[in-house]
C-alpha cells in the first residue's frame, strides 16, 4: 500500500497530467499531437533524463551512428512517444483516422482464415510506432480483438489510463494472474489479443535483440503452442504525414518457445533498424543480461 506521502504525490501528478491532457484536447487533433510531441521532445525528455538513456542504448546496439543521427534520434524518439500518448487519450479521432487505412502484409490471409475457423491469435508488437494502431484497425472492421496492458504505478491516473484503453475497444486484460486467466479463456474461444513483447523481464531467458543479449519472456510462444493459436508480428508504422501503415507479417512457425521468441525479436529488430525514431529507446531493454548500459 502506498504511504500517505506517496498518495499525495500520486494525486498531484494525476491532477497535473489530467490538466495537461484536458488543455491539449481543446486543440485540433493534428495540432494536439504535434504540440504534445514537441512537449515530450523538448521538455519531458531533458527533465527526465530520457535523452541520456536514448544515447546510451544507441551506443550499445547501433554504435556506428553519426553524431548528427544521434542528436536527431534523441529528439525524434520522445516526439513519437508524445504523439503516441496523446493518440491514446484521443480515442475517437484516432479510431476515425485508423478506420480509413488498409491493412496489409502476408499474415492478413492467415488471420482471415483463423477468424473463419474460430482460431485465436496473438498479434505481437513492440513499443514501436503506435502499437494501438493495429488493434484499432481490426476493431474498426468488426473483429473481436482484445489487448493486454500493464497497470500504471499511479493508481489514480491508472483509472483514467484504463478508461481510455477501453474506449479504443474491449476487452482489455490486466497483466495479472486474473487478467491472464481471462485472456486465455478469450483466446480459446477464438479471440485475438494484441501483446507488446519488448519489455524486459528480469527472470526471463536471455535471447538476442539488436545483436545484444536481452531477457525476453517466452510467454507468447508458450501460449501459441499450448492453445494452438497463431503468433503473428504486427506493426503500426507511423508515416511522414501522420498516418500509419498497418503491416501484418507472416505467422511465426511452430517451434520451440525459444526459437519462436527469437523470430519475434528478429522481426521487431528489422522494423527498428528501418525506423529507429519510432522505437521507445528509453527502455532499459538490455539490463541484467550481461551488457554494460
Amino acid at each position: 500500500m502506498p504511504s500517505t506521502l506517496e498518495k499525495i504525490g500520486y494525486r498531484i501528478s494525476d491532477t497535473a497530467i489530467r490538466g495537461f491532457l484536458g488543455a491539449m484536447r481543446l486543440l485540433p487533433y493534428d495540432t494536439r499531437l504535434h504540440v504534445t510531441g514537441l512537449f515530450g521532445a523538448h521538455v519531458l525528455a531533458p527533465l527526465t533524463g530520457a535523452r541520456r538513456r536514448i544515447r546510451k542504448n544507441l551506443a550499445l546496439v547501433m554504435p556506428d551512428l553519426s553524431g548528427q543521427d544521434i542528436r536527431r534520434l534523441t529528439r525524434a524518439v520522445p516526439y513519437n512517444m508524445g504523439r503516441s500518448a496523446m493518440e491514446h487519450f484521443s480515442p475517437d479521432e484516432f479510431a476515425a483516422r485508423i478506420r480509413q487505412i488498409d491493412i496489409e502484409g502476408p499474415g492478413l490471409q492467415a488471420l482471415e482464415t483463423a477468424h473463419k475457423n474460430g482460431q485465436g491469435a496473438l498479434l505481437v508488437t513492440g513499443h514501436f510506432g503506435n502499437y494501438m494502431a493495429v488493434r484499432a484497425a481490426f476493431v474498426a472492421r468488426g473483429y473481436n480483438m482484445g489487448g493486454l496492458y500493464k497497470p500504471m504505478s499511479n493508481p489514480y491516473f491508472n483509472a483514467h489510463y484504463v478508461t481510455a484503453f477501453l474506449r479504443h475497444g474491449e476487452p482489455m486484460f490486466e497483466r495479472s494472474r486474473r487478467g491472464m486467466a481471462a485472456m486465455v479463456r478469450f483466446l480459446r474461444k477464438g479471440g485475438w489479443v494484441g501483446i507488446v513483447l519488448d519489455q524486459r523481464m528480469n527472470d526471463a531467458p536471455i535471447l538476442s535483440f539488436m545483436g545484444k543479449p536481452a531477457r525476453t519472456s517466452l510467454s507468447v510462444a508458450e501460449l501459441a503452442l499450448k492453445y494452438d493459436v497463431l503468433a503473428i508480428p504486427a506493426y503500426g508504422i507511423r508515416q511522414p504525414d501522420g498516418n500509419y501503415r498497418i503491416v501484418i507479417e507472416a505467422p511465426i512457425a511452430p517451434d520451440t518457445p525459444e526459437a519462436m521468441t527469437q523470430a519475434l525479436n528478429d522481426s521487431l529488430e528489422a522494423q527498428i533498424r528501418a525506423h529507429p525514431e519510432q522505437w521507445m529507446w528509453t527502455h532499459n531493454r538490455w539490463k541484467n543480461a550481461g551488457n554494460t548500459v
